[in-house]
């Protein structure tokens, strides 16, 4: 299982956001692209995963623009018209937990799932939770109400499956997918609850402090987040959290 590289890269240059005036890139013709928005936590997990895996050069981003977004997007490569999505071999693969297992196993770099068969089915429960997860945590939020019973549960049933490998700071010790399916969306309820809730979600919880302590050491990771603020500021608008 992968461990964070030690050689930094250098940093990413981003391709500019296309929104609805812009053009298509060329479709179907070899390139391999992720489509994504760069402010969002599912594109995120994928995001992260190609960039762990040294993946710059052959997975294009295509960065697009979530609140004005071009026709081209739903009409031409994902009917659905979500992000992240990933042209490659000329299909079109979607939603986010399904891209970074794809992404993983169909692709050169380090592999980010364990061999071993006890991390590897805590690592599939993990991921399969990770909805519910983002559910529980986001929903008082959105619904303008206090911290609620479902919403403590799901950061202790995390903060417990921690603890439960003791060979690193990471879900299966060692930095694997299951933190990608977590890491993106507790980067954003870190700071909503704080602000917002003035809760701070990793008190008497020093397995998930400890988780992001380290994840925050991973460049993977930390060249795809946002000012903490300018992410707060997002979702009050977007999300109309409040």
């Amino acid at each position: 299982m992968a461990t964070a590289p030690a050689v930094s890269s250098p940093k990413e240059a981003l391709p500019p956001i296309l929104g609805s005036a812009s053009e298509p890139p060329t479709l179907f013709d070899g390139t391999t692209r992720l489509y994504m928005g760069y402010f969002c936590p599912f594109s995120q997990r994928a995001w992260i995963t190609r960039n762990f895996k040294g993946l710059q050069d052959e997975i294009k981003l295509v960065a697009i623009h979530l609140q004005d977004k071009p026709s081209w997007y739903k009409e031409k490569v994902y009917p659905k018209g979500t992000v992240p999505s990933l042209e490659h071999k000329n299909e079109i693969k979607g939603e986010s937990l399904d891209l970074i297992k794809y992404i993983d196993s169909n692709f050169d770099g380090p592999t980010l799932l364990p061999e071993d068969p006890a991390k590897r089915q805590f690592a599939d429960e993990l991921i399969a939770y990770a909805d519910a997860f983002t559910k529980a945590l986001y929903s008082p939020l959105m619904s303008h109400v206090d911290l609620t019973e479902d919403a403590v549960a799901a950061l202790d049933k995390i903060e417990a499956a921690l603890s439960k490998f003791n060979d690193g700071p990471f879900f299966l010790g060692q930095f694997s997918l299951a933190d990608i399916a977590y890491v993106t969306i507790l980067e954003r309820v870190q700071i909503y609850y704080s602000h917002v809730r003035n809760y701070e979600i990793t008190e008497g919880r020093p397995n998930l402090e400890k988780f992001i302590e380290e994840m925050n050491k991973i460049e993977a990771y930390t060249q795809t987040k946002n000012d903490p603020l300018f992410l707060l500021d997002l979702a009050k608008k977007h999300l109309n959290i409040a």
